[in-house]
């Protein structure tokens, strides 16, 4: 069973970045991205990457993201 933990401050996105923990984004409701690690973070965007040269920029404010720990 996978827990999931919502990432809302610099230290939560800190410590998924530190431990290549995958995320789930969501926006709008729907879900936008899965299993995928975040590799940089701001206060506006945060910057998932799901393969080698596959990198997604996210808006902090308009997403919400997700820890994934099984």
């Amino acid at each position: 069973m996978a827990h999931i933990r919502p990432l809302h401050t610099d230290a939560d996105f800190q410590e998924a970045l530190d431990k290549s923990i995958r995320v789930r984004v969501f926006r709008d409701d729907q879900m936008i991205e899965s299993g995928s690690c975040i590799v940089r973070f701001d206060e506006r965007t945060v910057v998932i990457q799901s393969g080698v040269a596959d990198l997604a920029y996210h808006s902090r404010s308009g997403c919400e993201f997700f820890e994934l720990r099984k």
